[in-house]
C-alpha cells in the first residue's frame, strides 16, 4: 500500500535556505516554480493556529502578488501587503489588505 502526504499542497515554495544549505543571493517571490526577485511582503496568520499579533510572510513578484493575496484572503488570512523595501525598513504603514 502506498503511502499518502498529510501535507497541504500550497501555491508556494519556502522562501528559506536553498537545497544546498545557502541563503538565496536576493529574496524570491513564494509561488511555486517561480525564481523571479521578491518585490513585495504578503503578512498573514491563521487565527486557529496563531496569536492575533503573529505575521508570517509570503514574498511575491510583480506577477504573483493578486493570486497570492486572494490565496490568502479567500481563507481570511491575509493582513497586509508592503513592498519589500519598505518591510526591510521597518515601516509599518503599508498598503493594508482592505485596500484591494
Amino acid at each position: 500500500m502506498e503511502a499518502v502526504s498529510s501535507k497541504p499542497s500550497f501555491p508556494f515554495q519556502p522562501s528559506g535556505p536553498s537545497h544546498d544549505g545557502e541563503a538565496p543571493e536576493s529574496p524570491i517571490c513564494s509561488a511555486k516554480g517561480c525564481r523571479a526577485p521578491a518585490v513585495w511582503v504578503l503578512a498573514w496568520n491563521n487565527p486557529k493556529l496563531h496569536t492575533p499579533e503573529r505575521r508570517k510572510t509570503w514574498l511575491a513578484c510583480d506577477e504573483h502578488r493578486e493570486h497570492l493575496s486572494s490565496f490568502l484572503g479567500m481563507r481570511g488570512f491575509l493582513k497586509d501587503v508592503v513592498r519589500l523595501t519598505e518591510w526591510e525598513g521597518g515601516g509599518a504603514s503599508g498598503r493594508s489588505a482592505a485596500d484591494g
